[in-house]
């Protein structure tokens, strides 16, 4: 199985309002192993960025001015991204971001028809489900699964969807059995210590009980045989 994680800065919170995307970071694992493919792309939105904005991700209107428009990366991005079960904290604003961008560009899919299913899966809600009452923000996350999120000074969508990354690993390690393979690293923080024991050409022990247990184990089936039929006496 091969999933995206991703995550995007844009100018402000809203598309409907013009608002754009100004980066675009992707990790792939694939049957949850990192594959070290990554996409990663700032993009000159071709109008102002709030204020409010750049104090959340530090990008500024004169560092974009020399980055390729959305149409310039846009065929690299749906190659990446095609045929990919996407991940995303808070989905819905990424997604919806990048459907605003691609309805731009004619001829274009959507992002629902590029995802495997047609839908991101959200790990926001996946996080709220699984730690009921809990603050469930990347920094948050990270902190409770001992993910280092140190360099995390202002967001970043690379930085962030490799942290994400990590997170969804250690938030959903029952699901590695599902791939017959060991995590990554980042995901077996927790068994460092556990060996596995090797077990081709051993003889099993067998322990017979002494007559004491069997006197013991008899008078048990005497009392229950004295209360009704008990399973033992039906067996072939």
């Amino acid at each position: 199985m091969r999933q995206i994680i991703l995550d995007t800065e844009t100018t402000g919170l809203d598309p409907a309002q013009g608002h754009r995307v100004i980066e675009i970071g992707c990790v792939e694992l694939v049957n949850r192993r990192l594959t070290n493919r990554t996409f990663h792309v700032y993009i000159n939105p071709e109008r102002d960025i709030d204020p409010e904005a750049v104090a959340v991700h530090g990008i500024t209107s004169e560092f974009l001015a020399d980055k390729p428009t959305f149409s310039g990366i846009v065929e690299e991005f749906i190659d990446f991204a095609r045929d990919a079960e996407v991940l995303a904290h808070n989905a819905s604003f990424d997604i919806g971001f990048l459907n605003a961008e691609l309805a731009r560009i004619p001829g274009a899919p959507s992002m629902e028809q590029l995802m495997v299913g047609g839908a991101p899966i959200d790990t926001l809600a996946l996080a709220r489900e699984k730690r009921p009452g809990k603050r469930n923000s990347l920094d948050a996350l990270c902190r409770d699964y001992k993910v280092d999120a140190s360099e995390r000074q202002l967001h970043g969508a690379l930085l962030d969807a490799e942290l994400l990354t990590r997170v969804y690993l250690e938030m959903t390690r029952e699901q590695s059995h599902m791939f017959g393979a060991q995590e990554t690293s980042s995901a077996r923080t927790h068994d460092e210590s556990v060996s596995i024991l090797n077990v081709e050409g051993r003889t099993p022990r067998v322990i017979q009980p002494s007559e004491a247990e069997r006197a013991c184990h008899q008078e048990l089936l005497n009392t229950m045989r004295g209360q009704g039929e008990i399973l033992w006496d039906q067996a072939p």
